[in-house]
């Protein structure tokens, strides 16, 4: 594990790529997103689109996945929020993507000595660089004399953000 006294400012991850699926589009777009340009490729045809497109709350699942991925080893405590959100381009059936962070700030909390505040871009890019969803993420991370007192120093918090 990697605790708040472990990041450096300006460092960068990169998760593994994927690829993304029609099938997983429309799965996705149909329980949570059922607009008929997540959901039905002639329709989405005709749309400004001009063809099928994933949600982008699909987009940002699949960037929840993907920097677990990268940062699954980071003692978070949980993310208070997204600034700066933008989805920049559509992601696509066949996009082989992967997602990019860098920490931009880190400090001690004000009011918890167990944990800081981190600040991180966060992006889901096509492997030519093209970014698709953008944000600031505002997160919690534990000091490693803080995980030992909550006993996460040695164990990974899984869907902990």
């Amino acid at each position: 594990m990697r605790f708040l006294e472990d990041l450096v400012v300006g460092e960068r991850r990169r998760s593994p790529s994927r690829w993304v699926s029609e099938a997983e589009i429309i799965t996705f777009a149909r329980q949570f997103d059922p607009q008929d340009f997540h959901t039905d490729p002639e329709q989405a045809a005709a749309s400004s689109f001009g063809g099928l497109v994933a949600s982008g709350v699909h987009t940002a699942a699949l960037w929840r996945r993907m920097d677990h991925e990268a940062n699954g080893d980071i003692a978070f405590v949980c993310g208070l929020g997204w600034d700066e959100t933008r989805w920049r381009r559509p992601l696509r059936p066949g996009d082989l993507i992967h997602a990019e962070s860098e920490l931009l700030s880190k400090r001690p909390s004000g009011s918890r000595t167990d944990r800081g505040v981190c600040c991180f871009a966060f992006s889901v890019r096509l492997e030519d660089e093209t970014v698709l969803l953008s944000f600031v993420g505002i997160n919690l991370v534990y000091t490693r004399a803080g995980a030992r007192q909550v006993g996460a120093a040695d164990q990974p918090l899984s869907g902990s953000r």
